[in-house]
Order: structure tokens, then C-alpha cells, then sequence
């Protein structure tokens, strides 16, 4: 472990945009599935998958503590899928953050659908009356051929149960869509069985990105033969008769990633027929929409 810095990173490392003032805690290295044909995030040779020793976890926040004090408020639990590890490992770690940063509120974690089979709601509501608060779903879609397609593992009802546990155990769900990820040939079923998803499971948070390929789509295309990108009004077109199809209540939206070329924020409901009208502007009216330049989508 680097002697300057506490934390021993494997690059690259990734967190969710609200994660920003986050600290970066591994508890894994990689994704324990990285299958997904769309997902470049942990292909890198050093990002093989692997839990980190508990003692140089225990160790790393001790000097976390030692370092930053009462200064941190809030801790990203690292790789990919922390919530893979044992629920007995993860307390473990979350009475260490207790111990060590006794002012961090706020506790979160990527979660693979798959991670939570074995684990009951009341593991989890274990989790959380230890600190966990809030799990970052990346579900793609809600479409079962979309989702073989994209060799994600999961289905519409493995995700939704996923989602009913943590509803349950009462841990907040932040939600994935990704726009586009269907093609042009699938993209109404993509964004009507997405919406089903979210409908079906009320989440706190939504949000959407928009596939891209930063390293090439050969891997994407073996498994997904004859998947052809939507273009850009296609893109909003989806987005339109996805937010047009959901029935939420108290959900944050956020379509506001880099990949996302029309930034949307609201509240659904009570927000739903103004980014409706702003995704309608953008179509009628595209050379007059504020939109981001395509050059920073590969930031």
C-alpha cells in the first residue's frame, strides 16, 4: 500500500455520478459476472475479479480514520458488486467504518440482481441497520430478449425480485436504464418492459445512460448479430415512450451521465409532463435543443 495515500486503487476505477464526494472503498476488485457484451468498465487485464483481504480492509480504514478524521460523510463500497461478499464479511466492514469514521452517513454500493438470490431480507435489513442505505442497480433493461441478448444474466423477474428485497429490507434502490441498448429493432420493447420494471418496483431513483462503445462493439455484436445503433431522434424517441410509459410516484430521475446528450431532471410523477415536453422540443426541434456536444461522450 502506497505510504502517501491509505486506499491501494486498482485502476481504472469506477462510481456512480452522486458518488462524486464519495470515498472510493474497495471491498472487491472487478465484477464477480463481467459477461455483459455492453459493459467495458472492468475488462482491463489488472480488473480480474477477487474480494479483497478483510485485513488490508481493516487496516485501509484505520488509516482512513487516522487520515480524514471526521472529515468523510460518505463511503462507495468498491468494485463492481460489493454486495457479492458474505453478509457476515460485509458487516464486518461496516462496523469498521463505524469504528474508524464515525461521521460517515451515508453507505452505498454497486448490486448485481444475481448477488441477492442468496441473501433474505433479513440479511439485508441487517446490512442496513449497519449503515448500507443505498445499492446501485444496474438493471439495462427490462426485456428478457434484450437482456440475453446483452448476455446480462438476469431476467425482468431475478431483477425485480432484487429490487422487492432491498424495498423490503429498507435500503434505497438507484436504478440503470440503458437507452439504446435494444437497437433500433428492439428499442419499443426495450423501453416498454423497462418501464414495467420500474413500475413494478416504485425505486427511489432512476436513472439513464446511453450505450456507446468507447472500445469497439465487436464483443457487443457477436452475441446481439444485426444490432443496429439507433441515431439520435431514435435515441429520444425511446426515451419519450419510456418516461411516457412509467407510473411512478415518488422516483428522482436523472438522465444527466456524460453518454446523455439531452440532460433531463425531475420528480416522477409530479415532473412527468415537463420532461416530456423538453424530450418532444428536442425532437421537433433538434438544431434549437441544448444539447452536449458529441465529443464529451467519451469522457
Amino acid at each position: 500500500m502506497n505510504s502517501g495515500f491509505p486506499i491501494r486503487y486498482v485502476d481504472p476505477v469506477f462510481r456512480p455520478p452522486s458518488e462524486a464526494e464519495s470515498l472510493i472503498l474497495p471491498v472487491t476488485d472487478g465484477c464477480s459476472w463481467n459477461h455483459c457484451t455492453f459493459c467495458e468498465m472492468y475488462t482491463a487485464p489488472q480488473k480480474k475479479f477477487r474480494a479483497r483481504d478483510e485485513a488490508e480492509t481493516f487496516e485501509t480504514l484505520r488509516r482512513c480514520g487516522e487520515r480524514f478524521g471526521d472529515q468523510v460523510r460518505r463511503i462507495f463500497l468498491a468494485d463492481g458488486d460489493a454486495l457479492v461478499l458474505p453478509t457476515r464479511r460485509l458487516l464486518a466492514v461496516l462496523a469498521a467504518i463505524r469504528e474508524h469514521l464515525p461521521a460517515v452517513r451515508r453507505i452505498s454500493s454497486y448490486c448485481l440482481p444475481r448477488n441477492l438470490r442468496k441473501k433474505s431480507v433479513e440479511e439485508l435489513r441487517e446490512l442496513a441497520d449497519a449503515g448500507l442505505s443505498m445499492a446501485y442497480v444496474g438493471a439495462e433493461s427490462g426485456d428478457d430478449e434484450v437482456l440475453a441478448k446483452v448476455n446480462k444474466g438476469e431476467t425482468f423477474d431475478s431483477t425485480r425480485e432484487a429490487l422487492d428485497k432491498l424495498q423490503q429490507a429498507g435500503i434505497k434502490r438507484s436504478v440503470m436504464i440503458l437507452n439504446g441498448l435494444g437497437g433500433k429493432t428492439l428499442s419499443r420493447q426495450h423501453a416498454e418492459n423497462s418501464a414495467r420494471l420500474a413500475n413494478a418496483t416504485q425505486p427511489e431513483f432512476l436513472a439513464t445512460l446511453v450505450v456507446n462503445f468507447p472500445m469497439g462493439e465487436e464483443r457487443f455484436r457477436a452475441g446481439f448479430p444485426g444490432w443496429q445503433p439507433c441515431d439520435q431522434g431514435e435515441l429520444f424517441a425511446e426515451m419519450e415512450y419510456f418516461i411516457g410509459a412509467l407510473e411512478l410516484r415518488r422516483t428522482v430521475f436523472r438522465a444527466d451521465h456524460v453518454s446523455n446528450r439531452l440532460v433531463l431532471k425531475g420528480n416522477l410523477g409530479a415532473e412527468k409532463p415537463r420532461l416530456l415536453k423538453e424530450i418532444r422540443e428536442a425532437l421537433d426541434h433538434p438544431d434549437q435543443a441544448r444539447l452536449r456536444p458529441v465529443w464529451q461522450r467519451s469522457l
